[in-house]
């Protein structure tokens, strides 16, 4: 990054950077044979490449690409001067989030250290024109003690209902060739419930950690309050009740998915959703079961976004068909989510293969035969342009 061209950095850093990740996940697995269990040097790794490739980007957006090529959001995360080794080894090693993340903003980060956390994000909410004029330093004590309340909750129901339904259950002999299709089904929805706490526990604890510190002050709301959700990685509510896949995936995992759209999704030009579900998945590791998860999203992704495309519409014309329409979706997320996510959690391909065999494939090929049959429907969007600071203000003086 040092001796790097700014027209190349976000290059070079990203290639040696992700195959340096892939290399240590591959000699974990294969050539150290670390095991599932045992403990995981690259899961730390992992959270080092984020903060590596997404200050690479943000230092090529401040040094070198014109401010009118870039979006609102590309614009705000800009670092104009590459920082020094002290500023970069504490970006990417503070103690806060060096075990378990999340990944944040380079920024946001520095702005914290400097003391300017709280007042930049106040000026960012137009805190004096929603008719607040004073404030004290906002305390996290509220946001600590209700996030560690959540991931006490997480703790016991991952304790409990893992040894009631465990994921080896779904390769169990009754499971595969005795259990009727809806009970599998079930089965399956109720599993993967039941591992979803792990995830729960763990970045609900990683952001409170960050809390405690003073960091992750985000605003306020409409009634004064202060937000501590700068650095949230899930909303449990919304994953619960999501009634599309992207909006389940807009709240899992949240981080992450604010930096595969930094490196990926708004720099490729062409298929920006299979690229950025690849490099999700070579992230992730080398597990089989990653990229079964990954590329059936994909397939799952295009189907639905082709299907509420098409019907959507259809039942907003009243307050009932929006109701059955709502039920129906949710039902139908939150089990093509336990589908898709299964192989993940399972990681070998033959425990995978054996099933979606047992499943019939049937999301799949549901998803396959909506792509080739169901029409695509234009969508008149006015041309996108970046949306510069510039932009910004034109538009409110219009």
């Amino acid at each position: 990054m040092v001796t790097t061209s700014v027209s190349n950095i976000h290059r070079y850093t990203f290639f040696v950077a992700m195959g340096y990740l892939t290399i240590c996940h591959i000699s974990r697995i294969y050539i150290f044979h670390y095991g599932i269990l045992t403990t995981d040097f690259s899961g730390p790794l992992m959270i080092v490449t984020q903060k590596i490739t997404a200050l690479a980007f943000q230092v090529h957006d401040g040094l070198g690409r014109r401010a009118e090529d870039l979006s609102a959001e590309q614009h705000r995360l800009a670092v104009k001067v590459k920082p020094s080794l002290l500023e970069y080894l504490s970006y990417l090693l503070n103690f806060m989030s060096v075990i378990a993340g999340p990944c944040n903003n380079f920024k946001d980060y520095v702005a914290f250290i400097e003391g300017r956390h709280t007042h930049m994000k106040l000026l960012g909410v137009n805190w004096k024109q929603k008719g607040f004029h004073s404030l004290l330093e906002p305390s996290p004590n509220r946001a600590v003690i209700q996030k560690l309340c959540v991931t006490l909750v997480s703790l016991l129901l991952f304790l409990t209902l893992t040894k009631t339904f465990p994921i080896t259950c779904l390769a169990d002999d009754w499971f595969v060739h005795k259990a009727d299709f809806l009970t599998r089904l079930f089965y399956l929805y109720v599993v993967m419930q039941a591992a979803k706490p792990k995830y729960y526990f763990a970045w609900t604890l990683a952001d409170a950690v960050n809390n405690a510190a003073g960091f992750g002050f985000s605003g306020v709301d409409k009634n004064g309050n202060s937000c501590w959700d700068l650095l949230s990685n899930l909303n449990i509510w919304k994953i619960e009740t999501a009634t599309s896949l992207k909006i389940y995936l807009e709240n899992w995992n949240i981080q992450t998915a604010a930096w595969l759209k930094c490196v990926c999704y708004e720099r490729t030009p062409w298929y920006p959703t299979v690229l950025t579900f690849v490099l999700s998945a070579l992230w992730h590791g080398v597990y089989p079961g990653y990229y079964f998860t990954f590329l059936t999203g994909v397939l799952v992704t295009l189907a639905a976004r082709a299907v509420r495309n098409n019907y959507r519409q259809h039942f907003h014309s009243s307050k009932a068909l929006k109701v059955v329409y709502d039920v129906v979706t949710w039902a139908t997320t939150q089990l093509a989510v336990s589908y898709i996510a299964a192989p993940f959690v399972m990681l070998a391909v033959e425990p995978t293969i054996s099933l979606y065999k047992s499943m019939y494939f049937y999301l799949h090929i549901i998803s396959l035969l909506v792509i080739l049959f169901l029409p695509i429907k234009p969508q008149a969007h006015a041309p996108r342009q970046p949306r510069t600071l510039n932009s910004v203000h034109k538009k409110k003086t219009d």
